[in-house]
């Protein structure tokens, strides 16, 4: 069998990226849900996201996981199958899950926590150029 590395490797740089990022952050947030509810729900007091801070993590939650199950599913395609559709999907789904982070931020006038989320932005962003 032959790997398809050396045709997609900056691709698959790129979806580990994303699978240490999301896996790490959505086992994060199960694991110490209540530390992070708790940290989350002083964050945004004074947001219009105040009364739904538990909701909106889960979804998030969800979201990364989701993110990261995907590009680990796209980096073995691509390997294996040098199919980019998985990888494809692990990008986006990365890049909404930024987009979610990046909009809670700028909501919780965070903006020097949204100027964070731009550094995890364009890699996302630069990968589905790639795989496109």
């Amino acid at each position: 069998m032959h790997l398809h590395f050396y045709e997609n490797a900056i691709e698959t740089i790129l979806l580990i990226f994303l699978i240490i990022t999301f896996l790490q952050s959505g086992i994060d947030k199960i694991k110490d849900w209540k530390g992070n509810l708790s940290w989350l729900t002083g964050h945004f007091s004074k947001s219009a996201f105040k009364n739904i801070v538990a909701p909106l993590l889960g979804v998030v939650t969800v979201v990364e996981i989701s993110a990261g199950v995907l590009s680990l599913i796209g980096v073995v395609h691509l390997l294996l199958f040098d199919d980019k559709s998985f990888a494809f999907y692990g990008g986006l789904v990365s890049c909404l899950a930024l987009l979610m982070l990046f909009f809670g931020q700028r909501i919780a006038k965070d903006y020097e926590g949204a100027k964070t989320i731009v550094i995890y932005l364009i890699p996302s962003v630069f990968l589905l150029f790639l795989l496109q």
